[in-house]
């Protein structure tokens, strides 16, 4: 009798879009229960992987993006995701963002697909979410919230998503905060879910306080491994974990503690999602560029003086020198 591991099952689970099945309702039936504290969470091994680029590819073969956000007055949450996307090498980036801010979107790079959607008072309207489906089946990975604002339409939006579709999904500041406002079960997803909370967003999301680091990065590794999905706590050498394995980003600065640098990695994140890197791999070495952009800005700028655009900017040579290091 062949046997597959935890990952595995629950990969194939996902893959057969059962989204709620979980070897440990299995296993706590046969076995008895096991509490969080005695599940073994290893220490990730092995370095950061970068997807393959053939010399005969072109651009379909690097990966769909959607990115969902941006409201008034804070349209460059979102085009910040987007380019970053660009720049870790997906080839084909679409922004769906409310239609007061379309042009300002598509004017931070012409290399982007801007799409309007039906908006009130600046944010997304409750109307935009079949147009939104609609891009959505385009897409191999959607990164979602960066910028949108908080709102009842916007709370129904994200878990539609969230909850319905397959593909891959990156979620970050906003997209975050309204499905803690919708209380929703973080274990509803049809599909691979990262999630991106700084410590005051996942204390939000699990509805407790903790003034312990330690305290607070053990139940970021059990929310993960109860939920099925993976996690990044961002914040000085951050935790990335799916609840079996864990490891803490050893790139980044204190500069990086700046407007839009969260929205850089969200960007990051995805577009190694959508080349076709797992969660994990996904999260751990978009975390690893994140922070060496930020090194290489800190460098040339001086950490004080370091704003989100440069971590764009330093993107390039933090790709090239996790390449010519494998």
């Amino acid at each position: 009798m062949s046997v597959i591991n935890r990952h595995d099952f629950q990969q194939a689970a996902r893959h057969f879009r059962s989204g709620r099945l979980s070897l440990s309702d299995f296993t706590s039936k046969v076995f008895g229960a096991t509490s969080a504290a005695e599940r073994r969470c290893d220490e990730k091994k092995g370095g950061y992987v970068l997807p393959a680029r053939g010399d005969d590819s072109h651009k379909g073969d690097f990966g769909r993006v959607l990115a969902v956000g941006g409201s008034v007055g804070m349209a460059g949450a979102i085009a910040l995701t987007a380019q970053a996307a660009m720049r870790t090498g997906s080839g084909l980036v679409r922004v769906i963002t409310p239609s007061e801010v379309q042009a300002t979107v598509g004017a931070f790079s012409p290399c982007l697909m801007v799409v309007p959607a039906e908006s009130v008072n600046g944010c997304f309207a409750s109307t935009a979410q079949a147009m939104i489906d609609q891009h959505a089946e385009w897409s191999n990975v959607v990164a979602l919230g960066p910028g949108m604002g908080r709102s009842e339409p916007g709370q129904a939006l994200v878990r539609q998503l969230y909850e319905e579709r397959v593909q891959p999904m990156v979620l970050d500041a906003d997209g975050l905060n309204n499905l803690a406002d919708a209380k929703l079960d973080w274990s509803a997803h049809r599909g691979p879910r990262i999630l991106t909370p700084h410590a005051g967003e996942f204390q939000r999301l699990v509805g407790e306080t903790f003034r312990d680091r330690s305290r607070l990065e053990a139940r970021a590794v059990q929310f993960a491994e109860d939920h099925q999905l993976t996690l990044i706590l961002k914040g000085s050498r951050s935790l990335v974990t799916d609840g079996r394995q864990k490891s803490h980003n050893k790139s980044g600065n204190s500069g990086m503690a700046t407007a839009g640098t969260g929205d850089v990695l969200t960007g990051i994140v995805a577009s190694l999602l959508g080349q076709g890197l797992s969660c994990l791999d996904a999260a751990d070495t978009g975390c690893y560029l994140h922070g060496l952009a930020g090194d290489i800005a800190a460098k040339q700028l001086g950490k004080a003086s370091m704003i989100a655009t440069d971590l764009l900017d330093a993107l390039p040579q933090s790709l090239q020198t996790l390449e010519n290091a494998n």
